[in-house]
Formats: C-alpha cells, structure tokens, sequence
C-alpha cells in the first residue's frame, strides 16, 4: 500500500508538471488590473485568475483600482515583479506615473494580455492603442485610425470615416485560422466553433498586428458587420509581446458565463500569456479542444 500511494503521488506530480512544462521553473508572475469596466468585472477577473493559476503556469496578483468617478491618483502600480500584465480595465485614467511605468515595462519587454473590453481603454492614451492594435467605443473614429478586417486572403486597412467599436447579438460562431505557424497555433485547428459570445466587429486604431490567428465572421443575420473580423492576434511594442483577445464577454455569474467556460477561450488565454511573457509555448493542445462541428467546455474552469 505504501509503494502505490508513493507511486500514485510521484505520478500525480508529474502530471502537474507537465500541464505547463515549467519542470523546475517558477510560476510565471502576473499582474491582472481590474477595478472597472463596462463589463461585469468583478466575475471576470476572478475567472481569469481561476483559468491562469488552475493551469499551474501562473501566479497571479490582483491591482483593484478606485472606483469610477473616485481618486485615481494613488493607483501607482509597480510592474518591475511582473512577467506579464493582463488587462481586465475599461474606465478612468490611470495617473501619468501608472502611464508611463507601464509603457516602460512592454517597451523593454513585458509580456501583455489585451482581454476582450480592454480595447475600449484609453482613447487618448497613443502607446496604449498601439499596444492594441484595434479598439472601440470611447468616442473612436477616424482619426484613430482604419477599420481593420480580413478580405481575400490578406488584411484590409479601411480608412472610410464612422464610428469604431460595435457587436450583434451574442451567439456561437466559428473561428478561422490564419496564421497557422505562430508559437501560439501550433497544434491548434484550422476551424473551431466557439461558445455564445460577443463578436467584436468594426474595430479601429493604428492596425499594426503583428500576427493574425484567428478571424470570425460577422453575420449581419445576427447584426454584425458582414466582414470577417481579426479577433485574436498578436502586435509588438518596443521589445514587448501582446496577446489580443476579443473573446470572453462575461455572463451573469461564475457559473452561468459560456463564453469564458469555452475551452477554445480557456487554451487560447493560456497559450497567449505563455507566450507574451517567454516568447514560447510549452503547452500541448488538449483532448479536450472544440471542433468545427462542436463546442467544448470547461464549468469549473480547469481540466
């Protein structure tokens, strides 16, 4: 009995070990801001937080900020203890210290996760919408930049005037691959049917993505643009990586939130912030992982 419980926790070990491959490596240490949004962040940051360290790759604190309207001055935060940032903040400005500190941790190399509202961010803010790429509502509009989609086998940069930022009606839509040979994508399919969600669509900014992963297509029958829209994608910031999602618009509660529950969602995240913080994935796609044909889900968030 005591040879099989030894051998039962030596093989239980090692199957933690290998959920992220970090053998003798620490966590990655993560600074996830939160605090406002017109999002329900209070159950999206703690998701977040739940899918990053139940991969055991992750080691995640929290940055609360004031509330909307309240002062913002004392949110000065640190990031020199951080590989990566994941942005779960729509709301007042940060103070020009909080600006700068976190321009100067990507530019020499942070690693950055954009999550789904966080593009709507900061309208004035330059190197926050080039950190971006694309982002909407806040006022955006030409003079933020193109509308950016994928027409013919390339990316569009559209620089006709309107209004940036806009979705239909939540539904379940199928992610198309485009980059297939990124670090993150490796193993990944081609088509994968993604559970009921916002699709961002008529995004606008500077555009430079650097690489393109998946795009979906916005069916006007559901009150979308009729193109097909970048939602995942990569950009590069001085020596920083940033991992883009629009993905993961956040139910009601823990519990009743498909679009953060998808597996699809889950593994990507993972994937992303492994690589904005190490430039590589050491994660294997799981048994687990949507089809074409089917949706997937994870309610507890973890395998």
């Amino acid at each position: 009995m005591k040879r099989y419980l030894i051998g039962s926790i030596v093989l239980l070990f090692a199957s933690m070990l290998c959920m992220c491959n970090l053998s003798a490596e620490k966590p990655i240490k993560t600074l996830l801001i939160t605090g406002q949004n017109n999002h329900n962040w209070p159950v999206s940051h703690v998701v977040l937080k739940q899918i990053l360290e139940n991969s055991g790759c992750f080691e995640v604190d929290i940055a609360q900020s004031p509330a909307q309207g309240e002062d913002m001055s004392g949110f000065v935060l640190d990031f020199k203890p951080y590989k990566l940032v994941v942005l779960d903040y729509t709301g007042d400005a940060w103070p020009e210290e909080t600006n700068s500190r976190f321009t100067e941790f990507v530019r020499g190399g942070g690693g950055v996760v954009v999550y789904h509202a966080a593009d709507n961010a900061f309208t004035q803010w330059p190197e926050y919408n080039q950190m971006c790429a694309l982002g909407g509502w806040g006022g955006r509009n030409e003079q933020s930049g193109p509308y950016v989609y994928w027409k013919d086998g390339q990316l569009v940069k559209d620089y006709s005037p309107g209004s940036g930022g806009s979705h239909g009606s939540q539904h379940e839509y199928e992610m198309n691959a485009r980059d297939t040979q990124h670090p993150v994508m490796q193993g990944l399919p081609a088509q994968w049917l993604h559970k009921s969600d916002e699709l961002y669509d008529r995004m606008r900014g500077p555009g430079d993505i650097d690489a393109l992963l998946y795009t979906a297509w916005s069916d006007t029958a559901k009150g979308g643009s009729g193109r097909e829209e970048p939602l995942i994608f990569t950009v590069k910031f001085g020596e920083g990586r940033i991992f883009h999602t629009m993905l993961g618009h956040c139910g009601k509660t823990a519990e009743n939130n498909p679009a953060m529950q998808c597996t699809g969602f889950q593994v990507l995240l993972l994937r992303g912030s492994e690589w904005a913080a190490t430039g590589k994935v050491t994660q294997v796609v799981p048994d687990d992982f949507p089809t074409a044909e089917q949706t997937s889900a994870r309610m507890d968030y973890k395998k």
